[in-house]
């Protein structure tokens, strides 16, 4: 039955997608709530670049996975080890090529975005933190598509889950008691996002 073991295996990815903006909706709603217009507005403008940012990783890693589940499926294990070792180093240094551009060029890139003067202090704080958890963006979706691409879709949601429930926690304890401002909450996404890498490295290094 094909429609049944697709839904089974598609609706967690779906689920996941979903899960995956409740990061930024999470930071919207808090910093909105407890910090101002100014800093609810220096978030929001953040989630175009950051969005820019992770669909060039995202796309790079669904398209690793589906080399992955081509050579899984041949049963080539050889060819697999191959893909995983060149897709990953390539797209490791894509990633740190992206983030010391993304350093180099913030402030050009507030002018290019038009971003009023008034938030360019806070939204330059928010993206610097955002920055430095590049690579935990592409850590985790590179074992996500690696998991996916051998049939396990579930591990992912279940780490992306954990994941997106324990930054509405950091936001809230980073914002109202430590008031770190937009810097907690990006602080919140970046360790959230660290926590579900790292998992899910550990069980695709592990378990394939």
């Amino acid at each position: 039955p094909v429609m049944k073991t697709m839904l089974r295996f598609a609706i967690p990815m779906i689920v996941g997608n979903l899960l995956q903006q409740c990061y930024n909706v999470a930071d919207t709603l808090i910093v909105g709530r407890f910090l101002g217009a100014n800093a609810l507005a220096a978030v929001g403008s953040s989630y175009t670049l950051m969005t820019f940012l992770t669909s060039v990783l995202l796309g790079l890693c669904m398209g690793s996975g589906a080399v992955f589940s081509i050579r899984f499926g041949q049963r080539d294990t050889e060819g697999l080890k191959e893909g995983m070792c060149t897709s990953f180093f390539l797209i490791a240094g894509i990633t740190l090529v992206l983030n010391v551009l993304a350093f180099i060029g913030l402030d050009w890139l507030l002018v290019f975005l038009q971003v009023p003067q008034q938030i360019q202090g806070l939204m330059r704080s928010y993206l610097i933190v955002i920055f430095c958890g590049i690579f935990a963006t592409f850590l985790y979706n590179y074992f996500a598509s690696l998991l996916r691409a051998v049939g396990n879709s579930a591990v992912p949601l279940a780490f992306l889950a954990v994941s997106a429930l324990l930054n509405i926690g950091l936001d809230i304890l980073f914002i109202v008691p430590f008031h770190m401002g937009v810097a907690g909450a990006a602080w919140a996404t970046v360790l959230s996002q660290l926590l579900s890498a790292v998992l899910c490295t550990i069980v695709g290094l592990r378990k394939y």
